[in-house]
């Protein structure tokens, strides 16, 4: 089976300073080609640590994606780094120096003196096009292995792999073929959906199944290896009706689809409004809701009432329940929710309350406690919620899709 490597490079990658998006999306982009990842480096620019995971990412792989250290300047070490591991020299060429003068004086500008270094490419190599900026890729073969060398700028590094890599990839790609498959779960603990699948999770099993976890969301992807992509994609499919019959209602979606974006579907399918009334959550369910192109078919309004004379005066949350049982508290998400239909004339309502800290809590009302109110079909349901106060982002997040995985599971799906 074909495999590949990715070395991304750049100071500005290991101090912070700048995230690597290239090596997630290309090793997205292979997975979508059925061709696994089995390795990554991220290097300093010094040229020797570049030469070092050269040779260590060909003793793993067939293929090696490099992004980065291709611009005109002194720390732009790729081009000497990889003559150095093929054992070659730079080789001056003057067509590509012309294309690059030409792409400045397109643009109104002269080409500065720094970026000739540009144009000198390994020996041996071949010249990846780049039309969009000004660092030309080049591709090298060694040793059965294909060395790709792309501009750390994820746009243009991004064509040119669509356009001139994957035609090479897909030469020298042998062997089985690997299709996925996503299943999202909400509602369960990691734990006890391990329970229910027992041993579908073993490591030498085909397909293979692996759990993430984030914000109250499971993801089990599913990958699956064959001879060909047909048969690959068939056992994807036939895991994920497994899974549904198993699982059930923790299942909310597939593959890239949200929770947000099938409530949509389920409230437009239905013929459905909803409104809300947020107050810990400063607005972030009608965002999610409005995220989704089209949600003006369901989304009615929403309120930020996040002081107590905002509930009063804004949703007709009656001063005695606020005063008798706090803010935070179960009546009073319910008569927010209630007070968002009857404002808005929705057919659903969402109340939401809590304590997102990382202040404000007491023993009796910790930071985490979150109570969310649903009125459908003239009935108002709270759900007492108490979510670990690992941050305030993460409160209020993981309060919202809950928020949104109720009126999900109120429609009946």
């Amino acid at each position: 089976m074909t495999k590949v490597a990715i070395i991304s490079i750049g100071n500005e990658l290991l101090n912070g300073q700048t995230t690597d998006t290239n090596a997630s999306w290309l090793a997205g982009r292979l997975f979508e080609m059925g061709i696994p990842t089995v390795g990554g480096w991220t290097v300093p620019d010094e040229t020797g640590r570049i030469v070092q995971a050269l040779k260590a990412a060909c003793g793993l792989a067939d293929i090696i994606l490099v992004s980065g250290g291709l611009g005109p300047t002194d720390d732009d070490l790729t081009r000497q780094a990889v003559a150095d591991h093929l054992g070659v020299e730079l080789k001056f060429h003057p067509e590509l120096l012309q294309q690059l003068e030409d792409f400045f004086a397109k643009r109104g500008k002269v080409m500065a003196e720094t970026n000739r270094c540009q144009v000198y490419i390994p020996v041996g190599c071949d010249i990846l096009d780049n039309p969009i900026g000004t660092a030309p890729g080049f591709c090298a073969a060694r040793d059965d292995v294909l060395i790709a060398v792309m501009p750390g700028v994820p746009v243009e590094m991004k064509r040119m792999f669509n356009e001139q890599v994957v035609p090479r990839i897909q030469k020298n790609h042998t062997g089985p073929v690997v299709a996925s498959g996503k299943v999202r779960c909400f509602g369960p603990g990691e734990s006890d959906l391990a329970q229910k699948l027992g041993n579908l999770m073993d490591r030498s099993r085909n397909p293979l199944i692996n759990c993430t976890c984030s914000c109250g969301e499971i993801l089990l992807h599913i990958i699956a290896q064959a001879e060909n992509r047909e048969i690959a994609a068939a056992m994807v499919e036939d895991d994920k009706k497994m899974l549904f019959a198993l699982l059930g209602d923790w299942i909310y979606g597939y593959d890239d689809q949200s929770l947000p974006q099938i409530v949509g579907d389920l409230l437009r399918k239905t013929g459905r409004t909803i409104a809300t009334a947020e107050s810990c959550t400063g607005g972030l369910i009608a965002k999610l809701l409005t995220d989704i192109p089209g949600s003006s078919d369901y989304m009615s309004a929403g309120w930020v009432t996040y002081s107590n004379d905002a509930k009063i005066s804004q949703l007709g949350v009656p001063e005695r329940l606020i005063m008798e049982n706090g803010a935070v508290s179960e009546p009073v998400a319910r008569a927010m929710a209630s007070g968002a239909v009857q404002k808005s004339g929705a057919d659903i309502g969402i109340g939401i309350t809590g304590i997102a800290g990382p202040g404000g809590g007491t023993e009796e009302k910790p930071v985490g406690l979150v109570y969310i109110g649903v009125c459908l079909r003239g009935q108002c349901f709270v759900e007492e919620c108490r979510f670990p106060a690992t941050n305030r982002d993460f409160v209020r997040y993981r309060s919202a899709l809950a928020a949104l995985n109720i009126v999900r599971l109120k429609l009946g799906i």
